[in-house]
């Protein structure tokens, strides 16, 4: 059962998140269309593995924390 105190506001039902699995083993994770964020290496590798076999929701919430806290409030608009 998931936690209910995970994506309170339920953003990550909108879909934000999308990735791309390049040739050389990266992954580009991106925020409403931006790259956020690229890994590469061992957690590219784990990532991959899991979002390979995750429902579209434990997909969102993967990709959102391999972001980390990328988003602080004061962006630019």
């Amino acid at each position: 059962m998931a936690d209910p105190n995970v994506d309170r506001r339920a953003r990550l039902m909108e879909q934000p998140f999308t990735f791309q699995l390049t040739a050389d083993g990266r992954v580009r994770i991106s925020w409403k269309g931006r790259v956020v964020t690229t890994l590469a290496g061992q957690p590219a590798r784990r990532l991959a593995e899991e979002v390979a076999h995750a429902s579209e929701a434990a997909t969102q919430l993967a990709l959102a924390k391999a972001t980390g806290n990328f988003k602080r409030g004061n962006e630019r608009r």
